[in-house]
């Protein structure tokens, strides 16, 4: 894919844009690689990622990434070649982001877990020329890089982390090339590239279908993890855990730049708590970000002994109950809310944050140049303070257009430029400052005969049942309402009857078209690919059990 062909698919910030953030000293002047660069510099022999497999310190990894860039340009791979990344949380995956960044190639950060349907479309879409894949996962991703391969347009490299293969791996490739020789030629690459230039490329959520391709620039995506470690007030002491997959936007944001913008750490593991929880008490991790899924990991009988090093606990992906909160609280531990998207805006609940906004609010914009809106559905309305509407933003690092989407961008944004994040949320005011409160999705509402119920807000409710671990709400076919309210949930101890739910809500004041009108236990909430809980699959489940006991009951 030449630039020109980029160039033509992409939307670019307005030059008036870039001039203001610029002017503000939000954006840099230097590419990614160089950014790293410079940071590798000032901490040489400070460890930048440490996982189960080992460790590379700033000026090891530096330096190993300048002869894997030297190594890619022999194999032909040239500045802008889309290089797909099917990766898992490994030390070489960190190696390889840095020395695909200083080739001039532009990672596509797909998941380890994505098949043929979502990697035919994105490779395709993105043009990719190399595939980057982990041979140690149980499903043969060298074997299906090479299926993905024959007959591809445009693919034509695979490159493999791990075991032994014939085609090129990442821990070989540019070992022989002289580190001073591999400095060079990484630096002669880098001068032809611009810092306003598409330096990744991120995936949506994915959610109702193919995940869209989101071109993230050098400037931008820098500026947006410096500031998420300025939020935090994060230096070169920090040692920071990852959970969660490091090619997902929070893995990059979060997990690697951020933490590498000030010279800190990487601590990561893979999700699995048996495994990941030793590492991090052994490596004395001061900071971790819990998605959604490991939000029990505060039970594991190993967190105690963790938490005597962490200094922050970052909870993101669903609404935090307040049992969670108290547990972590009782532990000693500040806890806070993230919320994040591929797209760009990020909110926080800063350290001076109240208790009150960091137990039930996202926070407040990461950068000083966000602007948020919440507008009514659908319009471009802007509704009060304390009222839920959609959530539409624009600044410094949110896109201003999916990539080669002309379709979908044209009822993605507002008429002057805001992005249409689909959440619903409102600004609450707490002590005098307006935070941000997310409540659910625009399509996650259940129609019950004309009654709009907020999927979000009756999971909420839920969880402050002392007998539900974990929440999920979806419509359920009805054949006199048109939707009625199933809940999914997953228990504390064990199940317990429908009447004990909705006598619960009775106490708590709610009105009664909004209560569950059937529940489902599960042992663990389905979720998708990137973690999120996979509501598509619970409705096609509750629907599928109710035509069952329709037709048995009319037999």
């Amino acid at each position: 894919m030449t630039p020109t062909d980029a160039s033509q698919r992409l939307v670019p910030y307005a030059p008036e844009d870039v001039a203001r953030y610029r002017a503000a000293g939000l954006w840099g002047t230097r590419t990614i690689a160089e950014e790293f660069h410079e940071v590798a510099a000032a901490h040489p022999h400070h460890d930048a990622v440490v996982t189960a497999e080992g460790r590379m310190t700033f000026a090891e990894l530096d330096a190993r990434s300048d002869q894997l860039a030297a190594g890619l340009a022999e194999l032909g791979l040239v500045p802008g070649d889309p290089v797909l990344f099917q990766v898992t949380n490994r030390l070489e995956s960190v190696l390889a982001w840095y020395g695909v960044l200083k080739a001039g190639l532009v990672p596509v950060c797909t998941l380890a877990s994505h098949r043929a349907h979502e990697i035919g479309e994105i490779s395709r879409r993105a043009g990719a020329v190399a595939h980057l894949v982990d041979a140690g996962t149980t499903f043969d991703l060298v074997g299906f890089a090479h299926e993905q391969a024959r007959d591809h347009p445009t693919l034509r490299q695979v490159l493999v982390l791990g075991a032994d293969a014939s085609d090129p791996r990442v821990e070989d490739l540019g070992r022989t090339i002289a580190p001073a020789t591999a400095r060079g030629i990484v630096e002669r690459i880098q001068r032809d590239i611009d810092p306003d230039d598409v330096a990744v490329f991120q995936l949506s959520g994915g959610t109702t279908g193919i995940p869209k391709i989101i071109p993230r620039l050098h400037a931008e995506y820098w500026y947006n993890a410096r500031e998420y470690a300025r939020a935090w007030g994060w230096d070169d002491t920090t040692r920071n855990a990852h959970l969660i997959p490091i090619m997902h936007n929070a893995g990059i944001v979060c997990g690697v730049h951020g933490p590498h913008s000030v010279g800190a750490c990487l601590v990561m593991t893979s999700a699995n708590l048996a495994e990941a929880l030793p590492l991090l008490v052994q490596e004395k991790a001061t900071d971790i970000l819990l998605g959604h899924g490991h939000y029990r990991a505060v039970d594991d009988p190993a967190f105690p002994a963790l938490a005597a090093s962490l200094r922050t606990v970052l909870l993101s992906g669903a609404k935090v109950p307040p049992q969670l909160f108290g547990m972590l609280e009782h532990l000693g531990l500040w806890a806070g809310q993230l919320f994040g998207m591929g797209e760009g805006l990020f909110a926080v609940t800063r350290p001076d944050s109240p208790r009150a906004a960091r137990a039930t609010t996202v926070g407040t914009p990461l950068s000083p140049l966000d602007e948020i809106r919440i507008l009514e559905p659908g319009s471009e309305r802007e509704v009060p303070d304390g009222q839920v509407g959609e959530l539409c933003c624009t600044g410094p690092y949110t896109l201003r257009g999916y990539y080669d989407a002309p379709d979908h961008n044209a009822v993605a944004f507002t008429s002057d430029g805001l992005y249409r994040t689909g959440d619903l949320a409102a600004l609450v005011v707490i002590d005098g400052q307006r935070y941000l409160s997310i409540e659910g999705r625009i399509k996650d509402v259940i129609n019950r005969g004309g009654e709009k119920i907020n999927a979000e807000e009756i999971e909420l409710l839920l969880l402050r049942h002392p007998a539900v671990a974990a929440a999920a709400v979806v419509a359920m076919p009805d054949a006199r309402l048109g939707e009625r309210t199933c809940a999914y949930l997953v228990p504390t101890r064990g199940p317990v009857p429908l009447a004990d739910i909705q006598e619960h809500f009775t106490r708590l004041g709610v009105a009664k078209f909004k209560w569950p009108e059937r529940l489902e236990w599960l042992d663990e909430l389905p979720t998708t690919l990137v973690g999120k809980i996979n509501k598509k699959s619970l409705r096609a489940d509750v629907a599928a059990k109710i035509r069952a006991e329709y037709q048995q009951e009319h037999v």
